[in-house]
């Protein structure tokens, strides 16, 4: 399970919005979020945008450390 998607399942348990809400403030279907839940799915990085402004969240890309540093 990527940390990303970890990080928007954990938002969606304690966010306080229900999944019917997110469903339709995303456009996501009720069904894909289940299965997102469930770790059944993933998806697409419109989709993981869509989640995370309905979620408050902001996805930030860095280079990764490198090790030793």
């Amino acid at each position: 399970m990527s940390k990303i998607l970890q990080q928007i399942r954990d938002a969606i348990e304690t966010g306080g919005k229900t999944r019917y809400r997110i469903s339709k403030e995303t456009g996501i279907d009720q069904g894909q979020l289940s299965k997102l839940m469930a770790g059944l799915s993933g998806v697409s990085y419109e989709a993981l945008e869509r989640l995370a402004e309905c979620l408050d969240l902001e996805i930030i890309i860095r280079p990764k450390r490198k090790k030793g540093k």
